[in-house]
């Protein structure tokens, strides 16, 4: 099953919306998937993040706007008339049919030889690291292997797109990791162009080259996984992606691109996103606050509520000025123990000025 790199095409929505009489699921959407690459769709539940997926297979028809794929304006075309391949959240195996049968059902109904797509269908299997299990039955796998089944019944197509619709969320921890990690390295390896819909956001930063977040039909941010986590646009953003501690500042000051926000009794310098104005909030990553005796500047006194050891690293919940404050912080040398009063030190990579609004 040798893909040709031309075949991947791009997608493309332009001023897209989908309407349901008065409720309006996904509005007035614009972006572009790069074809070969892996683009996320991310945000809570009905954020319009599964309608788009479905309006890109066909399943759901624009109320306006334009849907490509490739150069080809596919807005009108019904699923079948797409080179759009899906994987599902519900694997949507037979259960009477053999793993080989499953993975060769869509080539047979598209008219393919026995011996072709047999022969397919066993190069798919053995590219999710599923060679000789073709004779058994869905209900002899496990979760992770009945997912592997559903990826390699969708590559044999060798779709033009394919599209994952929360293909992960019926596994459990351990095999989410790894199975993101397979279809991460499947897709690099051949260059499929696809769409990934989850509302998981490590899930999200582990397989995409973008990531789009939608919030309340609209897309809240688009980018690469690092400039989303790192510079979140919005407080909603900034709480999606990951814990954060938000909390209120005011913008002293500013310098070539740089604002010195005021932090409760701590100032630090930081990137200015702000837009210009003086009351913001801060986005600080858990991880970039450390906890200490010392009143290192810029530090903010705390009193320390909770102090929880981990191996690994401290938990801490701490109370200032500025509100509660939840921190990883991996310095196991001289921890604080719950009761004490001590200094919180912040790195400002790890945090991030928003809009207080929004």
């Amino acid at each position: 099953m040798t893909r040709s790199h031309s075949k991947a095409g791009g997608v493309e929505f332009r001023n897209v919306s989908r309407r349901y009489g008065n409720v309006t699921a996904v509005d007035n959407v614009s972006f572009r998937v790069e074809p070969g690459t892996l683009v996320t769709l991310l945000g809570p539940s009905g954020c319009g993040k599964t309608t788009t997926l479905r309006m890109i297979a066909g399943l759901e028809s624009a109320s306006s706007g334009t849907i490509l794929i490739g150069e080809n304006d596919v807005t009108l075309l019904p699923a079948t008339d797409r080179d759009v391949t899906m994987v599902f959240q519900s694997y949507a195996l037979f259960p009477h049919m053999s793993v080989i049968d499953n993975v060769a059902f869509g080539l047979d109904v598209s008219g393919v030889g026995r011996a072709e797509r047999e022969a397919k269908a066993r190069e798919g299997l053995a590219m999710v690291g599923l060679a000789g299990y073709e004779a058994r039955l869905p209900s002899e796998l496990s979760g992770g292997q009945q997912q592997r089944v559903a990826v390699a019944r969708a590559l044999v197509l060798e779709p033009e797109v394919l599209l994952f619709d929360e293909p992960l969320s019926n596994l459990d921890a351990k095999l989410r990791r790894r199975m993101r990690d397979d279809i991460r390295e499947l897709q690099q390896k051949l260059r499929l162009t696809s769409v990934y819909v989850t509302h998981d956001q490590e899930e999200a930063l582990a397989v995409s080259d973008q990531i789009i977040v939608m919030n309340k039909a609209v897309i809240a941010q688009q980018g690469a996984p690092a400039d989303l986590y790192l510079r979140p646009a919005s407080r909603f953003v900034a709480d999606f992606m990951g814990a954060s501690n938000l909390v209120d500042a005011t913008v002293v000051g500013r310098d070539g691109g740089r604002a010195s926000v005021r932090l409760g009794e701590a100032t630090v310098e930081l990137a200015d996103a702000s837009a210009g104005v003086d009351d913001v909030s801060i986005a600080i990553r858990p991880q970039a606050i450390a906890v200490t005796r010392l009143a290192d500047a810029p530090a903010l006194p705390v009193s320390v509520r909770k102090a929880t050891y981990l191996g690994s690293h401290m938990e801490y919940l701490l109370d200032s000025s500025v509100g509660e404050l939840f921190v990883v912080d991996p310095h196991m040398v001289a921890t604080v123990r719950a009761g004490e009063s001590a200094f919180a030190r912040f790195d400002p990579t790890g945090m991030a000025v928003v809009p207080r609004a929004g």
